[in-house]
C-alpha cells in the first residue's frame, strides 16, 4: 500500500462468486478506472501502474474467479458471460448511476472488449493494452503458444525468469529479473484449476466481427517486441474500431507494469483528453506522431 493514497481490500460477493477485490480511493466525481488483469496473474502486478495514476483517480482491481485471492468456481465460465460480473461489482461498489473508464490487459484485454460490447453504456473510455481480438488474430509462434497453455511461470519464479525474454520480450529481454519479479514479489498464486478456466473461458471467443459497434471513445497500447500479442493486431484493432487511437511504445507485453511511469503518462493523457479529440475515423487511414514514448497514431477527423 502506498503512504498517499487509501487503498481498500475486500471479499465481495457478486453474482454468486466470490472475489477479491481492492479499491484505491479517488476524489469524488472522478469516474473510477476499472482494471481487468492478464491471465493467472492476480491484482497486486499493476500495483505500480497505479501508483503512477493522478492520486485523484479512483481505481478498482479484482481478482478472476480461481485467481489470486478469488474463490475458484465449481464450474468454468466463458467471456460471454463475465459482463453481468462486472455490472455487478460496479453496483456493489456504488457506481450504478456514472459510467466507468476500462483498462484491459493482454487477457483482461478481452474482457473489457466484451464488457464495451454487452454493456457500452458502462464504459466511458476504453483502453486496451498488450491484448488482441480473440481466436480471430494474428497469433504468436508455436513455442509462445505453447508456454502460455501452462501456468508454470505463475508458479517458479526460476522458470519465470528462464523463459522472461522468449516469452515477454521488452525490458525483460535485458533483465529477466524483471518478469520473475512483477510474476512473484508481491502477486497471489491461485491454483492451476483458475488458470485453465481461464484459458477455457476464451474458447471460440472474438470480437473482430463486433470492433466497429464499440462506442466509446478508445486508446489501444502495443509494445513493439511483444511475442504474445504481435503488433499487427493492434494496428487491425485500430482499423476497425470507431473512435480509436493507437499508441506503440518500445517495449514488451509487461511494460505496463515495468515502465509504468511512461505509460502510465499516456493513458492519463487519454483519460482526461477532450472528448471531442481527434480519433479513428475508419477513412484516409492515420497520421503519425513521434513521441518520447512510442508512435501515437490517429486519423484525422
Amino acid at each position: 500500500m502506498t503512504a498517499d493514497r487509501l487503498q481498500r481490500m475486500r471479499i465481495l460477493s457478486v453474482g454468486g462468486r466470490s472475489l477479491r477485490v481492492s479499491v484505491t480511493e479517488g476524489a469524488p466525481g472522478w469516474p473510477p478506472l476499472l482494471l481487468c488483469n492478464g491471465i493467472g496473474v492476480s491484482l497486486e502486478l499493476l500495483q505500480p501502474f497505479v501508483d503512477a495514476l493522478d492520486p485523484r483517480r479512483p481505481v478498482i482491481r479484482f481478482d478472476m474467479p480461481g485467481v489470486g485471492g478469488s474463490t475458484t468456481p465449481v464450474l468454468p465460465y466463458h467471456l460471454t458471460t463475465l459482463p453481468s460480473l462486472l455490472s455487478g461489482l460496479l453496483d456493489q461498489l456504488g457506481y450504478q448511476r456514472r459510467p466507468a473508464d476500462v483498462l484491459g490487459i493482454s487477457w483482461g484485454g478481452a474482457l473489457a472488449q466484451q464488457f464495451a460490447l454487452s454493456r457500452p453504456g458502462r464504459v466511458r473510455r476504453l483502453v486496451l493494452v498488450a491484448t488482441a481480438p480473440g481466436a480471430l488474430m494474428v497469433p504468436a509462434s508455436p513455442s509462445v503458444l505453447l508456454r502460455m497453455l501452462s501456468p508454470r511461470r505463475h508458479q517458479d519464479p526460476e522458470y519465470a525468469a528462464a523463459i522472461a525474454g522468449e516469452l515477454y520480450g521488452g525490458s525483460a529481454r535485458q533483465n529477466p529479473l524483471v518478469a520473475r519479479d512483477l510474476l512473484h514479489a508481491t502477486t497471489r498464486v491461485g491454483p492451476p484449476l483458475g488458470y485453465y478456466y481461464q484459458l477455457l473461458a476464451g474458447l471460440g471467443w472474438t470480437s473482430l466481427p463486433f470492433l466497429p459497434r464499440l462506442r466509446p471513445p478508445t486508446l489501444i497500447l502495443a509494445g513493439d517486441d511483444d511475442p504474445i500479442i504481435p503488433v499487427a493486431n493492434a494496428r487491425i484493432m485500430h482499423r476497425l474500431i470507431p473512435r480509436s487511437q493507437l499508441h506503440i511504445y518500445r517495449g514488451g507485453h509487461l511494460e505496463l507494469a515495468a515502465d509504468a511511469t511512461r505509460l502510465g503518462a499516456v493513458v492519463e493523457a487519454f483519460l482526461d483528453a477532450d472528448a471531442d479529440a481527434p480519433t479513428n475515423t475508419g477513412t484516409d487511414g492515420p497520421t503519425n506522431t513521434d513521441t518520447d514514448t512510442g508512435t501515437a497514431e490517429g486519423s484525422q477527423p
